[in-house]
């Protein structure tokens, strides 16, 4: 697997680089940005993964959220990979919405014509990414762990979910926390997989987790001046889910705070030291 590396910067004593390699998943080229702390001169270091959310491509986290001062001491990667397959040919949204196609693969595996082709972004974070960066960089995949934001957060917690033992934690800056029951998910769900409503649990944290999924706990960050939140994000349907199922949530309610980058920039030194305990056990 060949992965071109279209920029580095030094940052904080280690390398910060922007990569690019032909996804099989996708059918396309992709892009995805990881930190390597100064601890992975000497051998393979854990490995943290931010999934961005709405609109965002790998750049967003990479410049804004601060991360790699917190990643450099803990000695952890972090990974952003985009949150879409691009390019020509790549299908869109027909109306040109910000809610659906580029920029707003949802980390699912499409099944519904043209998008089935492309939009592969479950496939492609949970097994061809992981294997290219196994083979290009010193990181060690039996320590790593997994966070996002709004879209992302809402796909960091389903394939934590589905994939029970792989990650080490799981936390979710100001989460969609349940697909189903929003009107993002409402719309992405069935222009992604069609009527299979059964199918549609999948990539939902409460359904998996009220279906028997299971993680040991799971942080999140939710600003109580964030413009999605009553209607988009719900965080209290993931609160309900997670006290019926006995899944200790720490849902720490931020006065004054909305869904913007500052909020992760706030809140990301929390997330990645909550995130390194647990690597570290």
């Amino acid at each position: 697997m060949t992965v071109e590396i279209v920029s580095e910067n030094r940052s904080f004593g280690g390398r910060q680089l922007v990569c690019k390699h032909a996804s099989s998943e996708t059918g396309t080229d992709m892009r995805f940005s990881i930190y390597l702390p100064p601890a992975a001169e000497a051998g393979p270091v854990p490995l943290v993964w931010f999934l961005s959310g709405l609109t965002c491509t790998e750049e967003n986290f990479t410049t804004k959220a601060g991360a790699q001062r917190v990643a450099a001491k803990h000695g952890v990667a972090v990974v952003a990979p985009d949150t879409s397959p691009r390019g020509e040919g790549v299908p869109d949204d027909p109306d040109g919405a910000y809610d659906f196609g580029l920029g707003a693969g949802f980390y699912v595996d499409a099944t519904v014509a043209p998008y089935d082709r492309n939009y592969r972004m479950a496939s492609y974070v949970e097994t061809e990414l992981p294997a290219v960066l196994a083979e290009a960089f010193p990181v060690d995949l039996q320590r790593q762990s997994i966070m996002g934001h709004s879209m992302g957060g809402h796909g960091a917690l389903t394939i934590a979910l589905r994939n029970p033992g792989r990650f080490k934690a799981v936390s979710a800056f100001a989460p969609i926390a349940s697909p189903l029951n929003c009107p993002w998910g409402e719309k992405a769900l069935p222009g992604y997989l069609g009527d299979a409503r059964a199918l549609w649990r999948r990539y939902d944290a409460c359904a998996l987790i009220e279906d028997g999924h299971r993680v040991d706990d799971i942080l999140v960050d939710q600003g109580l001046a964030d413009g999605f939140l009553e209607n988009q994000l719900k965080p209290e349907l993931l609160e309900t889910a997670c006290a019926m199922a006995g899944i200790p949530l720490t849902l720490r309610r931020q006065e004054g705070y909305d869904h913007s980058y500052y909020f992760i920039a706030t809140f990301v030194a929390d997330h990645l030291d909550w995130h390194a305990a647990r690597l570290s056990k």
